[in-house]
């Protein structure tokens, strides 16, 4: 049959990206430390030279059916290379977003519940060098130190979104796997979110919260910090889902992998 998309195009704009978007399909999430079944949302596009009319999209869901249904973020590089040469395309990008899970004991009771966490993961490959940026977001709780500083008892908190990026090139495309940015972030605030308590646990994450308070910045510079100190590329996103206001608090700090200086002296 005529290939339409192999035709010539005379109008000589190229095209940034084309491709396919919202591609749900089954995964087996595998980075050498977590091993996870799920669903996957994933879109693939391409650089189309000026010359050419159209790209092949039935070849990105083939990609995804052949070389990601076991997604290994430390493959993309050979998997990206393969998909821009199967699309003769000079660049290619695939973003999945999926959920992965961690357990997450009860600090006092022990009784074992399970956190969900959202990762994307893009990755891109264009004049032979690949990059890829892996984001982790997960809850933490936060306690306002300024309340706590100004109030005879308590203090207000609420439950806090915090979102690690990180950007890994040429022969370490994927430096921190999944579960240990989770590690990062559960320990920036001011305790964790666990989805069983009994009233012992209750009690034990309320006087930790108390005790330990935070606002966005001190959080986002927590993890900036941890970061730092693992030389990696990363960009900090924290969202307080405040509980007195009708506002939410935003922080965000981006930081280079050659950032090495850790905690100033004290």
């Amino acid at each position: 049959m005529h290939d339409i998309q192999n035709e010539h195009d005379q109008r000589g704009v190229e095209v940034d990206e084309v491709g396919i978007a919202g591609l749900r399909y089954p995964v087996e999430f595998n980075d050498g430390a977590t091993s996870q079944h799920g669903i996957a949302d994933f879109s693939i596009t391409v650089r189309l030279q000026a010359e050419r009319r159209g790209t092949h999209m039935s070849r990105m869901v083939a990609l995804v059916h052949d070389r990601l249904r076991t997604f290994d973020p430390r493959q993309l590089p050979e998997i990206l290379k393969s998909g821009a040469h199967e699309l003769d395309a000079p660049s290619i990008s695939v973003d999945a977003s999926l959920s992965f899970t961690t357990s997450a004991p009860a600090p006092t009771s022990g009784l074992e519940s399970i956190s969900v966490h959202d990762l994307a993961i893009s990755g891109r490959w264009a004049d032979g060098l690949c990059e890829v940026t892996t984001s982790v977001t997960t809850e933490v709780t936060s306690l306002c130190p300024c309340s706590k500083s100004i109030s005879d008892y308590g203090a207000h908190n609420q439950r806090s979104r915090v979102t690690l990026a990180v950007t890994g090139s040429g022969d370490d495309v994927y430096p921190l796997p999944a579960h240990q940015a989770v590690e990062i972030l559960r320990a920036c605030g001011s305790a964790p979110v666990v989805p069983l308590v009994k009233r012992s646990d209750e009690r034990t994450l309320t006087m930790q919260a108390y005790d330990h308070p935070v606002f966005v910045e001190d959080m986002a510079r927590e993890v900036a910090l941890a970061c730092r100190e693992r030389g990696l590329t990363h960009e900090v996103r924290v969202r307080n889902l405040e509980s007195i206001h009708s506002h939410d608090a935003i922080a965000l700090v981006i930081g280079r992998g050659d950032a090495l200086d850790a905690r100033p002296a004290r």
